[in-house]
């Protein structure tokens, strides 16, 4: 359907990817990844065509909630400047909600879409979309998903190292109070 909400939401959405693409761009030396820049523009070149034709309004919306995990993933980064230490629970907590909800939100939605992609594949409805909103489709989704893989693995492996990290130390305090005793 071509749906106001969902319009809005991607108008919405589009309007944050643009300034923090900007905002990317201006302050490159600091905050610069190429990845981001693929990760803006993709996203935004699959919204330009839910919002220029009203097609795929309901895979947009989908897609929209990887973004829940941009909270905790954005506080990271306000930890990270305002020099919290790595291993602060505040900064730990953050790291294990921004891990779990990133793979909620991220990877466990990429095999349900790709089963609708397949379920709609060939259809008429699928057809009548034309060549360059299929292409856009799936390039966009592959791309999106690929860097969502990507991010995934590092993000967990990092999670994993501190959560190691904090239990060895644990491990290495209880050592030191038993032998006091």
């Amino acid at each position: 359907g071509d749906s106001t909400l969902v319009k809005l939401n991607i108008a919405t959405a589009s309007g944050y990817l643009i300034s923090d693409l900007l905002i990317i761009l201006l302050n490159w030396k600091v905050i610069g990844d190429k990845f981001f820049v693929i990760h803006h523009c993709t996203a935004l070149t699959a919204y330009c065509f839910v919002l220029k034709d009203g097609v795929l309004s309901y895979i947009a919306n989908f897609r929209l909630l990887a973004e829940l995990s941009s909270p905790f993933v954005n506080q990271r980064w306000f930890f990270e400047a305002l020099k919290y230490p790595k291993f602060s629970k505040a900064n730990v907590i953050n790291g294990i909600l921004m891990t779990v909800v990133f793979f909620i939100v991220r990877i466990i939605a990429i095999p349900p879409l790709y089963f609708f992609v397949y379920s709609v594949y060939g259809t008429e409805p699928y057809i009548r979309l034309g060549f360059t909103v299929q292409y856009i489709w799936i390039t966009t989704c592959f791309v999106l998903d690929v860097m969502n893989v990507m991010w995934m693995i590092k993000i967990t492996k990092g999670c994993i190292k501190v959560i190691s990290l904090i239990g060895q130390e644990k491990a290495k305090t209880s050592l030191q109070n038993g032998k006091l005793d």
